[in-house]
């Protein structure tokens, strides 16, 4: 498939130049025909370039401030400085001292803030509740006025930097990230090690006699300037007042005229060039990545030449280079696209996934790769092929979702450092002039002299020389001349490869239809012993789009993890058999997937209305006619065991939160049951199972969207005749009392169960700790006090275990639902301290924050149910928004379709001494109705902590879970919500 750049944007001059400084207000900006917000630009006298944008229909305020200035500015020996710049600006300002403040008042007003530092440019944004923009602004506003660097805080802050590198140092595609730039010109800024780490910040600088906070102070005196900075500020209020406020904000922000940082030339010389490197990554797999240094696309953005390059290299569908991989069996996947690039480099990379025999023929894959391109380089540009692209290109922009409006406001300012104003909304998304000269001047760049060839597979350990200095990869380095590529390509076999046909998804008809009923909430359309249908028309969003889902309820999807595997095996096959017909549906902005789900597999779809019938019947046509065949199911089969084999390898908080879910859920089975499941399953067991499968089934579905009503009843019964009705079908009707319900298990009040288990992966070094505490199953009361609580305890419990205690990176305090049954999870991970004392620690910021709360002032506790109150308000931003929220209410069975509504009267009348009752008796320390479980995930550096609390008697009230599944049987489960599903009443 076709790939964007994973990093946020670099600073480009555009062809031709940016547009001069205009006056403000003066420059028109090309926005979606479907967008009613006002776009205004300013230039501040300090040089400060601004766009305000007014959306009197907006829920939530944001602001992003671009700095053109990244990790390519870090100075000589000093990797990292930009990131931990980045990091430090959060901490206080002259005008706001108290450590912490700004993340506090955003948090407190129903906001989020972050930031991220990129190659060229650091980006920081926030979101916060509509009335609270002017004071959210101005303690933003003072991170590049006045910032405040202590010493105490440099020391916390490298320690969350140096945790940040240490969770990513097992992360392959950042390992492999590192080694493409490390294998370039070691004077060319690219080469740099962007995150930095400990030794980096500390203690390399100490022993250089360099002061950390000296070299913070001037860097940041150096690069910070006005000029150099691009913001954007986004409310209801009109352009005017935003104008005004921009202005009172950030007037004082210092332009000392810094020039941006420039460089020049490629990062790789000819010696980068025309070699082959051989890397070990971590998990297992093989996955080649084919690079050639190009002119960056953002020189030609209006010709988009990259994006035509990248469409057909990366296409699917038949005669496609992947169509032919797939069908030899040798490619699991394959994207291609513009990757790392700036204004002045840029490569074109082609990313393929090998199946165990695709890596015994990477020759025959590079040389079919050239084929292909030699292919491209001369049989012309047809122009049909840019004018499909630009046509959808142009319906995707103009029928652009809305999107949160932090995201909105992060890729606008991002946008503004590349861009001239005009452009600032479409950016390089819909290239608009036909320029053969360009496309075939990218191609004629993709020669066997100029690439560089990444093949990583665990079949090269003890096989290499070499290793990557930040991250450790082993590698290693030949020589590829193009006389050995030439052969590659004579001897690879031959296939048939040519250019797509047209799009037939590309949608045609854009009009809205006219439904009578504007209902807020879904209704139920249709009930028959096959299926039930929910209908919800669009009253909101007025856009040429739909979502469906379809449940497909098969009660033996869930009953061993032969099952579990094989309901898998069956969704992949079926995507991987619809694939060369439906790639070209999400090329046109028809999305959809088919995936197995709780209670069996589900359909989703949404995008472009017009033609998502005739896909939807493709699917349901390809479910009846199914059939197995032996060398994709072999190539399947490959997938899904990697999968499982690379399970050890997830992060400590993820394998957590795993054991978290396997002893709460009444039925679910451990990712080594269905790894030894899959070992011994062949084509033949799913040609068995699947009659068995879709034997007793029950379709619940949801429709939403621009879609008629009877439109929807034709569909459905479309579906139930080609399933259910045909004169051969699979499907048999599902009896009401063989319905699967999700049902969570109920921990005993008083009783602290803690499970300690060891990392799955005996390499990392880090800990995690989940710390869950049980509440209550779906109560509206219950349900506002602890979305309170959680609101008044996020960023004290932040603030405490990461930015003072130095506990971890990764360090979150939040809701957690599972199926209705609601409570509070704290989440750490370390390398400083095992999960026993992490534990601990979660206690003693309870007992600390258990004071915070009893002496919160009324205004503050007033305030933060406002805050909830306006969150609770806000309105869907798009069709996808919206249907995940019903369908969750469906779904699960709780049917509460004014949810928000009812949670916002609820609050309303809600007193402080509730919530500090609330508290009391379910989480503070020794609570009477505290019902707790612990996940104690222990690290390489904690092995001899995990066996002293695995062999340790508990202590009094705790309780050792030694066997998950004992312990899930002994317990009494929550009820559930949903009854059989086709006798659900309303």
């Amino acid at each position: 498939m076709d790939s964007r750049p994973r990093e946020a944007p670099a600073p480009a001059e555009p062809s031709g130049g940016a547009a001069p400084a205009a006056a403000n207000g003066e420059v028109e900006i090309t926005k979606p025909r479907n967008d009613k917000r006002g776009y205004r630009r300013v230039v501040l006298p300090n040089a400060l370039e601004c766009l305000v944008i007014s959306d009197p229909d907006t829920d939530k305020a944001a602001a992003s401030m671009n700095v053109s200035v990244g990790y390519f500015c870090d100075p000589e020996g000093l990797p990292g400085l930009a990131h931990f710049l980045e990091h430090m600006l959060f901490y206080a300002s002259e005008k706001y001292p108290i450590e912490d403040s700004y993340s506090k008042y955003i948090a407190e007003h129903g906001g989020s803030r972050n930031a991220f530092t990129s190659r060229e440019h650091t980006n920081f944004f926030f979101d916060v509740n509509n009335d609270c923009l002017d004071d959210a602004l101005d303690r933003f506003a003072q991170f590049f006025i006045n910032p405040l660097m202590s010493p105490d805080a440099i020391l916390r802050e490298v320690n969350a930097v140096d945790s940040e590198n240490q969770k990513n140092l097992l992360t392959d595609i950042l390992r492999m990230s590192q080694l493409q730039k490390h294998i370039c010109l070691e004077s060319h800024p690219y080469h740099k090690f962007s995150t930095g780490n400990r030794n980096t910040l500390l203690v390399n600088p100490n022993k250089e006699g360099l002061d950390i906070l000296e070299e913070l102070i001037t860097f940041y005196s150096s690069h910070y300037s006005a000029n150099l900075m691009q913001l954007v500020v986004y409310g209801k209020e009109s352009l005017d007042n935003l104008q005004t406020l921009v202005e009172n904000k950030f007037s004082d922000v210092r332009n000392t005229g810094r020039k941006r940082f420039s460089f020049y030339g490629h990062p790789c010389s000819s010696e980068h060039l025309q070699v082959l490197v051989k890397a070990v990554p971590i998990k297992q797999g093989h996955t080649l990545r084919i690079l050639w240094p190009i002119t960056p696309n953002i020189q030609h953005y209006k010709e988009g030449p990259c994006k035509y390059v990248s469409h057909l290299v990366g296409h699917e569908g038949k005669g496609s280079l992947f169509y032919v991989l797939k069908k030899l069996g040798w490619a699991m996947s394959l994207r291609a696209g513009e990757g790392d690039w700036s204004s002045v480099f840029s490569f074109f990379s082609v990313v393929i996934r090998l199946t165990d025999v695709g890596h015994e023929h990477m020759e025959d894959i590079i040389g079919l790769l050239f084929r292909y391109i030699t292919l491209l380089q001369t049989s012309g540009t047809p122009k049909w092929i840019f004018d499909e692209l630009l046509t959808i290109r142009e319906t995707g922009f103009h029928y652009r979702d809305k999107s949160p409006p932090s995201q909105y406001v992060v890729n606008i300012s991002s946008n503004m450092q590349i861009f001239p104003p005009e452009d600032w909304l479409i950016a390089s998304s819909v290239p608009s002039k036909f320029s053969p000269d360009a496309i075939q001047s990218i191609l004629n760049d993709l020669t066997p002299d100029k690439v560089r060839i990444f093949w990583e597979s665990k079949k090269f350990e003890g096989q290499t020389n070499l290793t990557e200095p930040w991250y450790g990869t082993s590698y290693s380095v030949e020589a590829v001349p193009p006389s050995i590529i030439q052969n590659w390509v004579n001897r690879a076999p031959m296939e048939d490869l040519h250019i797509p046909k047209p799009n037939i998804f590309i949608p045609s008809d854009l009009s809205l239809k006219n439904v009578e009923e504007k209902g807020s909430f879904p209704c139920m359309l249709r009930k028959t012993l096959f299926s039930i249908v929910w209908y919800k028309p669009d009253t909101m969003f007025f856009t040429p789009k739909a979502y469906i889902k379809m449940y497909f309820h098969c009660p033996l999807s869930r009953s061993s993890p032969e099952s579990i595997v094989l309901t898998d095996m069956f969704t992949r096959l079926l995507m991987d058999y619809l694939n060369d017909y439906a790639y070209d549906a999400q090329v046109a902005g028809l999305y959809y997937a088919v995936k197995p789900n709780d209670t069996g597999f589900q359909i989703t779809m949404v995008g472009y209305n017009d033609k998502m019938r005739t896909l939807l019947e493709t699917v349901i046509g390809k479910i009846a006619a199914f059939e197995v065949k032996v060398d994709r199911f072999v190539v399947i089969k490959e997938t899904i065991t990697k999968a499982y084999e690379n399970f050890k390898f997830q992060q400590p908080h993820q394998q957590a939160s795993y054991y978290c879910s396997l002893i709460l859920e009444e039925q679910k089975w451990t990712w080594d049951e269905k790894l030894a499941a899959i070992s011994h399953t062949e084509a033949s067991d799913l040609e068995k199972f699947l009659p068995h499968l879709l034997g007793k089934t029950f379709i619940e579905s949801y429709f939403a969207g621009n879609m008629e009503p009877g439109e929807v009843k034709g569909v459905i019964q479309h579906v139930e005749d080609i399933l259910f009705n045909a004169p051969v079908s699979l499907c048999k009707a599902l009896p009401s009392s063989q319905h699967l319900t999700k049902r969570i298990v109920k921990l005993e009040r008083g009783l602290r169960y803690y499970y300690p288990a060891l990392c799955l992966n005996q390499q990392d070094e880090n800990s995690s700790l989940l710390h869950y505490i049980q509440i209550h199953q779906d109560d509206l009361k219950q349900n506002v006090l602890l979305q309170l609580l959680a609101l008044v305890a996020k960023q004290p419990a932040f603030h405490q275990l990461r930015s003072v205690e130095q506990l971890g990176y990764i360090t979150w305090l939040k809701q957690r639902n599972d199926s209705g049954v609601r409570g509070l999870q704290f989440t750490i991970q370390s390398t400083v301290k095992d999960p026993a004392n992490l534990d601990a620690r979660v206690e003693a910021f309870l007992k600390m924050f258990e004071g915070t709360l009893y002496q919160m002032p009324d205004i503050e506790f007033k305030s933060d149910v406002n805050a909830l109150i306006n969150m609770k308000l806000e309105k869907y931003k798009n069709i996808r928004e919206e249907s995940a929220f019903f369908w969750r209410e469906i779904s699960e069975g709780t049917l509460k379709f004014d949810r928000k509504e009812a949670e916002v009267a609820a609050l309303r009348d809600l007193k402080k001494e509730e919530l500090i009752e609330f508290f009391d008796n379910h989480v503070k320390v020794n609570a009477p109705r505290k019902k707790i479980l612990s996940i104690q995930v222990y690290g390489r550096l904690h092995t001899n902590e995990y066996e002293k609390v695995v062999h340790d008697e508990p202590q009094p009230h705790s309780y050792q879970i030694t066997d998950i599944f004992s312990f899930r049987r002994s317990r009494p489960l929550y009820g559930s919500f949903k009854g059989g599903i086709g006798q659900m009443k309303l």
